[in-house]
């Protein structure tokens, strides 16, 4: 078990954000978390990813407690995300956005930056030539020394994502990677996660209102309404769920 959260609760001013939230992601899983707006979907993720500190329960990750590290610890332990609103460094190059991702596990001493040793310099360049293949993956290297707020809407979406895995994640949380997005860049965007878990061999955790996506290439999703799990399973168990129809979508409601 990859990620095993027990018993999660997390309150902003009395009230019930995350109410009693447990669930666990298998190594290698594609899972998927969905639920209304305001469900408390993207506060289990900055829970997860230490933005919010819970006010009880916790979250382990390979057999450790995270809770209480700080974002970056958390980083560098394996987790990285992506974010609902995209959240790329708009004014730096789409290079430098690559590249700035692998500082979280790259360090050097004060010296080494200074007098630029052949060590640091080196290592210098095989980030550079990293953050090009993943840029290549993303079919975006033709685009590494553009802005990356000139990008398109898909083309951003995907940079965040190549972003977070130059990161050398071992779980990889998407917030909403859909949002904005065409019926046609969805289906795209759907293969290109599928993708991404078998080539980086990285287990994916994701938050979706996109029905049809979520039902094609999740295995298991947990469905969350005022904070509290409500159901869980395989896409085809939930899908029938009348409570999940009832809460998500209203009565009468069909999941396509």
């Amino acid at each position: 078990m990859l990620l095993e959260i027990k018993g999660l609760n997390h309150k902003f001013h009395g009230l019930h954000a995350v109410k009693d939230v447990s669930l666990q992601v298998r190594e290698g899983e594609l899972a998927g978390i969905i639920g209304p707006n305001g469900a408390g979907k993207t506060t289990v993720f900055n829970l997860i990813t230490g933005v919010y500190r819970p006010t009880s329960g916790d979250i382990r990750f390979q057999g450790e407690s995270i809770v209480g590290l700080t974002p970056s610890a958390i980083v560098r332990r394996g987790i990285a995300r992506t974010f609902q609103t995209i959240r790329l460094f708009r004014d730096l190059t789409v290079l430098d956005n690559v590249r700035i991702a692998h500082y979280q596990t790259a360090t050097y001493p004060l010296f080494s930056s200074f007098l630029r040793t052949p060590g640091m310099v080196r290592r210098e360049e095989e980030i550079v030539q990293r953050s090009l293949e993943l840029l290549d993956v993303f079919g975006l290297a033709h685009l590494a020394a553009e802005k990356a707020s000139s990008l398109p809407y898909g083309q951003q979406r995907q940079l965040e994502i190549a972003r977070a895995l130059a990161t050398e994640p071992k779980l990889l949380l998407l917030d909403e990677p859909a949002a904005g997005m065409n019926p046609a860049e969805v289906e795209e965007l759907s293969e290109l996660i599928k993708y991404v878990q078998e080539r980086f061999n990285v287990t994916i955790l994701l938050i979706e209102h996109q029905m049809k996506m979520v039902m094609s290439i999740c295995q298991r999703l947990t469905v969350l309404d005022f904070g509290q799990i409500i159901a869980e399973g395989p896409p085809e168990e939930v899908r029938s769920n009348q409570r999940v129809l009832e809460a998500y979508l209203g009565r009468g409601a069909v999941l396509a």
